[in-house]
């Protein structure tokens, strides 16, 4: 059909969702929502709280003991975050993601022969991301950012969600496990998902864009680096903006992990109930997920610097309403929903800042720095919020601080100013 002679199109709209990028890379963001789902750093973050009194009642180990091993799983997740990009630019990503899930699955079957000393779990949580380092996350959202250009915010939202699955189905099928057993139930069905769930998948479904293999590596995933534009790894290291991102990124994720390990108590000394507490947490996670996905929408549409800074900075006026004296369970439930907001969004914005910024070139490795420096951050702002805690005897203290950090790394973000125009092979080749 025409109008006045010329052909009539369908409207060409900015907020539409470019739908050709799905068509050919959704068995790749399928694949990365489950291997996000199933990496060690969230299942094991996630299903740790099964374990705590069955491995308590079988070993006589204190809790508070107990929640040191997290500290060795995050401590382990740095190295490994530095070595992942360097051994997959020297193997190939597939190959070194089939070995890792391997390797996981067998490290998980010998987590169940610790006992004794609570330094073999130590130890065992301190090897587990190092047998593991190809299936973290750095892994997926390399894998998306090669994959998806138009849609790049988007599909690491969606692909980023799989934590969300983690948190719903990990936690009930550990216990159920360990009901059925005992705790040694809880590391075969970790084992078991790596093994027959997410290998499989990764075997069929893994591959790189045409126009980013080596020819000769294909099966192996091996990435012609020479194809992908951005800064090496040295230019990326010199830069001022990607330690703005570094640091930007890092105070915002201390403020939201200390937030959402001390929500709750905060909310019981304001006199609310165990029940409405738990409902108001509640809140957090659904706008946690559901805020993801916007950011990941908007970050493809609007100045990413300005995206980010606005929803990252939502926590600071969440701080500010549980900084009050009231205790409304309403004013609470929107707090939450507002720390949650920035708490789904900062994964996504990191992921996506690094790529759009630095470009893919050197991405594994310049990403795996940049999550090993947020991980340091995470690991340690429950320790700094305890020492807050113990000195004042109140949660005043952290409010504070979490407003500051949400506040000052928003802020930094705006200083980044235009990003290069890096897009991938694959993406101009489409």
């Amino acid at each position: 059909k025409t109008m006045k002679g010329r052909p009539m199109h369908a409207p060409n709209s900015e907020a539409a969702i470019d739908l050709a990028e799905f068509r050919s890379g959704w068995r790749v963001l399928i694949l990365s929502l489950i291997g996000i789902a199933i990496s060690i750093n969230a299942s094991l973050l996630y299903g740790f709280g099964t374990l705590v009194i069955p491995l308590q009642e079988a070993f006589g180990w204190e809790r508070g003991a107990l929640q040191a091993a997290i500290t060795f799983l995050f401590g382990s997740a740095v190295i490994s975050l530095q070595l992942v990009g360097w051994f997959n630019l020297r193997f190939g990503m597939k190959r070194v993601t089939i070995i890792s899930l391997v390797a996981i699955a067998f490290g998980y079957l010998a987590t169940t022969q610790i006992g004794g000393s609570i330094w073999t779990l130590y130890l065992a949580f301190a090897l587990l991301p190092l047998l593991g380092m190809g299936c973290l996350a750095v892994t997926w959202t390399q894998l998306l950012n090669m994959w998806f250009d138009k849609n790049r915010g988007l599909a690491l939202a969606i692909g980023l969600s799989g934590t969300g699955l983690t948190a719903a189905v990990v936690p009930p099928l550990m216990s159920w496990g360990i009901g059925l057993w005992d705790w040694r139930a809880a590391f075969v069905i970790l084992a078991l998902l790596n093994l027959a769930v997410l290998l499989p998948i990764t075997l069929f479904w893994f591959s790189l864009p045409q126009g980013l293999k080596v020819s000769a590596e294909e099966n192996a995933g091996r990435l012609d680096t020479n194809q992908l534009p951005g800064l090496t790894f040295a230019e990326g290291l010199a830069s001022r903006k990607f330690w703005i991102c570094n640091l930007a990124l890092s105070l915002v994720i201390s403020a939201i992990v200390g937030l959402v390990t001390s929500t709750v108590p905060m909310l019981r000394d304001k006199g609310i109930s165990a029940e409405n507490a738990g409902l108001i947490f509640g809140c957090f996670g659904v706008s946690l997920t559901t805020g993801r996905i916007l950011i990941g929408y908007l970050l493809d549409r609007v100045w990413p610097p300005l995206v980010s800074a606005i929803s990252l900075s939502m926590p600071a006026v969440g701080c500010l309403l549980f900084l009050g004296e009231s205790n409304d369970f309403w004013l609470m439930a929107f707090a939450a929903v507002l720390v949650g907001f920035g708490a789904g969004a900062e994964f996504d914005i990191a992921a996506f800042l690094v790529a759009r910024y630095f470009g893919m070139k050197e991405y594994g490795r310049l990403f795996g720095v940049h999550q090993g420096l947020n991980t340091v951050a995470a690991a340690l702002a429950p320790l700094l919020f305890a020492v807050f805690l113990s000195a004042t005897g109140s949660y005043s203290s952290m409010l504070i601080y979490s407003v500051v950090c949400t506040v000052l790394g928003p802020l930094l973000i705006l200083t980044l100013g235009r990003a290069p125009n890096f897009r991938t092979a694959a993406a101009v080749s489409r």
